[in-house]
């Protein structure tokens, strides 16, 4: 199901790593380590609630039923996973599709006025719903996202018929969305308090957007229970172990930015997750790989450049499907003007695994060493099994590292500064006293 090649690195150095990868398997396995307290998503497959994931299906239902648009209002983990789900099982275009499911926009990951009004444009002929999600509610870009939200969709439907389209996925009981929540009548989906946001993507906080998407969560979920029985297993074959080991073997050779690269454009924000997952988890008390993402064979012609010869601080790790999702072959040209009449009949799919073996060679001789992941298809068992692999190895790799990788203090220190410069109640001598750092 998931495969992990790690050929590039030292077998030596990793067998030399294993008693401390195993220290940090039973840290995870037993919840002893640090930021353990975060740590129920490692059996969160196996412990799936039946009535919940019911509520889902059923509120995804009503969504597909009564609205051409779902907003979800979530900033970093709150939507990241569930773009990337959608986007990876269906497809770029998913938006511009002819389906029988909503069009999906997400809102509350930015302070752009432009995108907002680009939003409000979107659903000004169409009926929405709205899908907030937030722990606590006073995050600030997605609150300020709702309550622009709130009001329009206040405006269009009334206070009655708006409060059957929102939902909120927040916490079990307390916290600002919680309370606006229960005194609007909103339906409501738990966030678990031993879930941090960016290992969410398989609780409501992802799996709500992904249903209404049309997307088999069941499958879903069994794919993840299949990747946590592969993740379970000790040793040198677990695959978890193999990445989290590589990548620390690499980082300790002076390799510190990790590109992950894939062939599928529909990765992208499969990318945009893993950068997330992975810099929160790792980039703390001055350590850390740093995670960049690159889409072969678009980045070829542009990134291409400085992986080929630029600084040797870098490694790759490629993310490849066996099988393709479809069969386009080239035809045949009678002028051939193009040259390309020694591709004729053959798959696009082969060109394109020609075009990864031969950058693997190119790149490793360039002093690029590359980690390959590969898995047997883009559907949703394997990309169940995928999501988990990816969060079971940055546990792993972050106790390797020496961090705590459950927690993220850095993230605070930008809304502080945010609240004080904008004049928040409480603030006002440290706005003072920032402003007059600027010049500008």
């Amino acid at each position: 199901m998931i495969k992990v090649n790690i050929s590039a690195v030292s077998g030596q150095k990793v067998s030399a790593m294993l008693p401390r990868a195993l220290e940090a398997h039973n840290a995870l396995r037993n919840k002893t380590g640090r930021g353990g307290d975060f740590l129920g998503w490692v059996d969160l497959p196996a412990k799936a609630d039946e009535a919940e994931l019911a509520r889902i299906k059923a509120a995804a239902l009503k969504i597909k039923t009564d609205s051409q648009v779902l907003l979800v209002c979530g900033i970093g983990g709150s939507y990241l996973g569930a773009r990337a789900v959608i986007e990876a099982l269906r497809g770029s275009f998913y938006n511009i599709k002819k389906k029988d499911t909503p069009d999906i926009f997400f809102v509350g990951n930015n302070l752009s006025s432009g995108y907002m009004a680009e939003i409000l444009s979107l659903v000004e002929h169409k009926d929405f719903s709205i899908n907030v999600i937030s722990k606590s509610g006073t995050t600030t870009e997605p609150a300020v996202a709702f309550r622009i939200l709130k009001n329009l969709i206040e405006h269009r439907y009334g206070k009655e018929g708006a409060k059957k389209r929102v939902y909120a996925t927040t916490d079990i009981s307390k916290g600002a969305l919680r309370q606006m929540a229960g005194a609007e009548g909103y339906e409501t989906f738990v966030i678990p308090d031993d879930v941090g946001g960016r290992y969410s993507v398989l609780t409501p906080v992802g799996l709500l957007p992904i249903a209404a998407a049309g997307i088999d969560i069941d499958a879903l979920l069994a794919g993840a229970r299949e990747g946590m029985e592969l993740c379970a297993e000790p040793g040198e074959g677990n695959p978890a172990w193999r990445y989290a080991i590589a990548r620390n073997v690499l980082l300790s050779e002076g390799k510190r930015t990790e590109i992950m690269a894939s062939y599928n454009p529909s990765f992208v924000f499969l990318a945009e997750w893993y950068k997330q997952l992975y810099g929160e988890s790792e980039g703390k008390e001055g350590k850390g790989i740093f995670p960049a993402a690159v889409n072969f064979t678009a980045d070829l012609h542009s990134m291409g450049q400085y992986i080929q010869e630029g600084a040797r601080d870098i490694f790759e790790t490629v993310l490849l499907v066996s099988r393709p999702d479809a069969n386009i072959k080239v035809p045949e040209d009678a002028d051939d003007l193009d040259g390309l009449n020694f591709l004729a009949g053959k798959p696009l799919a082969d060109i394109e695994r020609e075009a990864f073996r031969g950058t693997y060679l190119a790149h490793s001789d360039g002093h690029v060493p590359n980690l390959v992941i590969e898995i047997d298809k883009a559907d949703e068992r394997n990309l169940g099994a995928l999501l988990y692999f990816y969060e079971y190895a940055c546990g792993i790799s972050g106790y390797l590292l020496g961090v705590n990788p459950f927690d993220q203090p850095g993230v605070e220190s930008y809304k502080k500064n945010m609240f004080a410069l904008l004049g928040k109640p409480g603030y006002e001598e440290q706005g003072k006293a920032l402003a007059a750092r600027l010049d500008f």
